[in-house]
């Protein structure tokens, strides 16, 4: 099963990765739709800047030393991310075949049952909080959403969400 997950990696390889923003520097302190100006205070360690883009919260994300933004969904059980994503992280080495851990079937929102393959993620850096060996899900579509799940959001003792200055605390 695993060479065949490989093989299909593989295959892929030659897709090119969508640009998900991360060629510019956020703007992080413009008003966007009822989100509030985040120019004051200092980002420390366990405060992270929300990122507010076409309705929904994103985390700027560090996974296996790769930049991603990731949806802050406290409803998604696993880290997720797409094809798409999982062969750009495999073309740059971010993960290989040891990291394929098999196949595994989600529900997603809508109540349906998918079939996904389940990987581990050696790193996930969140400000600088670094988890090691989290458990995520690579959805079989190729723009699925990267979700920021409870595989990784369960390692924090306290998580708090300020949307008035549209901060994130990880404690």
């Amino acid at each position: 099963m695993r060479l065949i997950i490989l093989v299909i990696l593989i295959v892929f390889s030659s897709c090119k990765r969508p640009n998900r923003g991360n060629s510019q520097k956020p703007n992080y302190g413009t008003h966007q739709q009822g989100v509030p100006n985040n120019r004051e205070g200092k980002i420390t360690g366990s405060e992270i800047k929300m990122i507010y883009e076409n309705g929904v919260y994103k985390i700027p994300t560090e996974v296996n030393g790769i930049s991603m933004k990731f949806i802050f969904d406290t409803g998604a059980s696993i880290i997720s991310i797409s094809e798409t994503e999982a062969l750009y992280l495999f073309k740059q080495g971010a993960i290989n075949e040891e990291d394929i851990l098999g196949s595994m079937y989600f529900q997603d929102a809508t109540g349906n049952i998918s079939e996904g393959t389940e990987i581990n993620l050696k790193s996930v850096k969140i400000g600088s909080h670094t988890m090691t060996n989290v458990k995520a899900s690579v959805v079989h579509n190729l723009q699925a959403p990267l979700l920021l799940g409870q595989s990784a959001l369960s390692r924090f003792g306290k998580v708090t969400i300020d949307y008035d200055k549209g901060v994130i605390y990880f404690e």
